[in-house]
């Protein structure tokens, strides 16, 4: 695991300087500690941070091909490299090296372009090709690995995270309204976008070609959904083998390597598939809290006796602004997901042990495990109640319930579910996936934000992922848009940042691409089954889990942060968001942001992801912009 970054001048003259490439790799030095490597030959420059996991003695990076012409760089893991190794050897290729990077290279040299359909891994990874004069560059068909770029008349500058880009001192430092419209709706911000103006992230399956200053953005995978026959037994078979194998695959490693375990079906199914396929005891890592409802460490604990874990465990009691302040300071571009506190805390924990991890992440989107696809099909339902009872009975009576302290509870759902009823039919799931509606931005929203964005839908982005698969059935359409808005932007954004932030590899079993072509092809009762979701995995995973885990209730990896937002995160919340402070960033209108706090606070609303997702924008505005532009002047 590693991060990468280069510059590239449309100039041939023009020279990259080595102290600004040593620059960008040292931003992003956490995702890599162990090595760095570059590459400067006149206006193209690549560098590297390694994370050595695979081939550790003769792995460094960049790495060339037999003549020198080609280099490269690479963040990831290549699960099948060694098939692809002993192809391209008979078709003539010397390697030098053990590494999966090297493998990546001469198939490039092979196949052009088209080496990425032949990876099965997840990947960042930049090419210079000496003999055409062009840059490669790609992201795997996932997304698990992260890829920004940035491109004027004068420069075309990439790098696995937004640090190593905000290295250039031309490069503008404008907020994008749309993008922070976006994540002020969805609490992240979906590609190609990003926080700044004219800085794109490389869109899950897609490679660029960068060729004398102009560039080419193409996608070379689509995820296809199709039924296919055969008995649930013999579907069910199918999933565990597909599984059984994308987990064996991810246990190649030289350094320690462990399994995040939360107790929920997903990270329960891959600590039971890496037992079977290790003869030395899995270690396994999970964190709980005081609050009941969000202590999940029994059913972690159950798994773990269930195979024999070396099993490490802590009650998290943490330091929350201390907390706040430091993901907020690693987050360069705003995120608003609460679970990154505690993909954080297991993250350091797990990091005390091993190097490479194994997650569960990647299970709810291709196999149907949120309750917002339950909630779909019951808003179908509750449409079927007379409107009048609807309106002047039912929904004031739900409405005027106060929040409760627990996780979710059966008021909680209610409130919410009634709140996502009144966005329109035609964003089906994704209703339940919106925090801030259209209404309630015309109040936090300054005149000269609002006119910044006009005319802009931010629900555009779903609606076009929607129709990319309208001749599939609804679950189709919400599991496809998941995979490419809430799964890439959010979800593995999340697990990536928090994991490189301790120098830590997080792998992700359910998203070898070979598993999610195969469940794109189960009939959507095999996925959602009635109330019962992820229904097909359940069934595979009958002989091997506690009937507890199989049978208990989608949670969700969360913290309290509603009460913390009341208590240990209040004071952090009022400096942020003082009346001085919003005036003087000019985005939102002072008095509403104070009516929602004094709100929540009073009990009266639950607010907490509206006013963390204001309060982490304010925090990032202030440590990545302000402060950044006013040392500039």
């Amino acid at each position: 695991m590693c991060g990468i970054c280069g510059i590239l001048y449309r100039d041939s003259k023009r020279p990259v300087e080595p102290v600004l490439l040593k620059a960008m790799a040292d931003a992003i030095r956490h995702r890599g500690p162990d090595d760095e490597g570059f590459l400067i030959r006149g206006h193209v420059g690549l560098a590297m941070r390694r994370l050595s996991i695979i081939d550790v003695a003769t792995g460094q990076q960049p790495i060339f091909n037999e003549d020198g012409s080609m280099a490269i760089v690479f963040n990831g893991e290549i699960y099948n490299h060694r098939l692809l190794r002993a192809d391209l050897q008979a078709r003539g290729h010397a390697f030098r090296t053990q590494s999966d990077t090297e493998v990546i290279l001469h198939a490039y040299e092979e196949y052009g372009v088209d080496c990425v359909k032949k990876l099965n891994g997840m990947f960042g990874l930049a090419v210079w090709d000496g003999r055409r004069q062009r840059l490669f560059i790609a992201r795997d068909r996932l997304g698990v690995k992260p890829l920004y770029y940035y491109l004027d008349g004068h420069r075309f500058v990439f790098g696995s995270e937004l640090k190593a880009l905000l290295q250039v001192p031309e490069l503008p430092r404008r907020v994008n309204a749309k993008a922070l419209d976006n994540f002020l709706t969805f609490e992240y911000i979906p590609s190609p976008l990003s926080i700044y103006e004219n800085v794109f992230k490389v869109p899950q399956a897609h490679y660029l070609l960068w060729e004398s200053g102009k560039v080419t953005l193409r996608p070379y995978w689509q995820l296809t959904y199709s039924a296919t026959q055969g008995s649930e037994g013999e579907r069910a078979e199918e999933l565990l083998a597909l599984l059984q194998d994308a987990t064996k695959i991810r246990l190649m490693s030289e350094v320690p390597l462990g399994a995040f375990l939360s107790g929920g079906l997903d990270s329960s199914s891959i600590v039971a598939l890496m037992a079977r396929s290790s003869d030395r005891p899995v270690k396994t890592f999970s964190i709980g809290f005081t609050h009941s409802s969000y202590n999940e460490l029994p059913y972690a604990r159950a798994v773990s006796e269930r195979f024999g874990t070396e099993h490490y465990e802590e009650i998290i009691t943490p330091d929350a602004v201390h907390l706040t302040e430091r993901i907020v300071g690693q987050l360069d571009e705003p995120f608003a997901d609460f679970s990154v506190f505690p993909t954080l805390m297991v993250s350091e924990m797990a990091r005390k042990h091993v190097t490479v991890v194994l997650s569960g992440d990647g299970g709810d989107e291709v196999l149907a495990g949120y309750d917002t696809y339950l909630a779909d099909r019951w808003a179908r339902r509750y449409d079927r109640v007379p409107a009048w009872l609807r309106r002047s009975l039912i929904e004031p009576a739900i409405r005027a319930l106060p929040p409760t302290e627990k996780k979710k509870g059966a008021i909680n759902k209610a409130r919410r579910f009634i709140e996502g009823l009144r966005l329109p039919a035609d964003l089906g799931h994704v209703r339940w996936m919106i925090f801030l509606q259209q209404a309630e931005k015309a109040a936090l929203y300054t005149p000269d934000l609002m006119a910044g964005l006009a005319p802009f839908d931010p629900y555009d982005f779903i609606r076009e992922k929607f129709s990319a698969v309208s001749a599939a059935t609804p679950l189709d359409q919400q599991e496809y848009v998941d995979i490419h808005t809430y799964l890439a932007d959010d979800i593995l954004v999340k697990v990536d940042r928090m994991s490189m932030l301790v120098s830590l590899e997080a792998r992700t079993p359910f998203l070898d691409y070979r598993f999610v072509e195969f469940c794109a092809t189960l009939p959507p009762h095999l996925r959602l089954a009635g109330r019962q979701t992820k229904y097909l995995l359940k069934k595979a995973m009958q002989n091997l889990l506690p009937e507890l885990i199989l049978h208990r209730g989608k949670e969700g990896f969360s913290i309290p942060i509603k009460q913390w937002m009341k208590q240990e995160l209040r004071p952090l919340m009022e400096e942020y968001l003082s009346v001085d402070r919003l005036r003087r960033g000019g985005e939102f209108q002072p008095a509403t942001v104070q009516r929602l706090m004094q709100e929540h606070s009073a009990g009266k609303e639950n607010h907490s992801h509206r006013l963390w997702a204001l309060m982490s924008y304010q925090m990032w505005r202030e440590h990545w912009l302000e402060t950044r532009n006013e040392m500039e002047l």
